[in-house]
């Protein structure tokens, strides 16, 4: 009887381990390249697409996603209301601080590259081929542009 009751918990932790690393893993995520579901994106001059791969963007829980910026590209002043980590995939990312778009005052971020930029910093991006870069931090995240005649959500 003793063997019996030794035997049913030893069932009974084999078939609930696999739930509970279930339940551990739940919020695991693995994203493959040709799985990430690319959309325009509003609030950044027609072109860019995203791939959103963890979020809501508009809510304060870590975010994760990609730009796809085509060449000859640019994004004017502007800043956002999260520390923004940007990682270069692939391409050159050029940034530039300041209230106001000087392709001359560009630094040029090579694939591999990353940049950290704290909330409220005005930069400015000029792609000169097409560049993909992924975007992590904690939200909300929003654009806000220095000059809002800047802003396609206004045209």
């Amino acid at each position: 009887m003793k063997h019996l009751a030794i035997l049913a918990a030893a069932l009974a932790m084999s078939t609930a381990a696999p739930t509970l690393a279930r339940a551990q893993h739940a919020g695991h995520v693995m994203a493959m390249p040709n799985d990430l579901k690319w959309a325009d994106v509003p609030s950044l001059p027609p072109g860019a697409k995203i791939a959103v791969i963890e979020g809501p963007l508009n809510q304060a829980v870590p975010f994760t996603f990609r730009l796809k910026l085509p060449a000859n590209y640019m994004i004017p002043a502007h800043s956002h209301p999260a520390i923004e980590r940007v990682t270069v995939l692939s391409g050159t990312f050029n940034l530039g601080t300041g209230d106001k778009f000087d392709k001359s005052k560009v630094h040029a971020l090579p694939a591999g590259a990353i940049t950290i930029m704290q909330p409220g910093m005005n930069h400015f991006v000029w792609i000169g081929e097409e560049t993909i870069v992924q975007l992590n931090g904690t939200g909300p995240w929003s654009i806000n542009y220095v000059d809002q005649a800047d802003d396609p959500r206004k045209k």
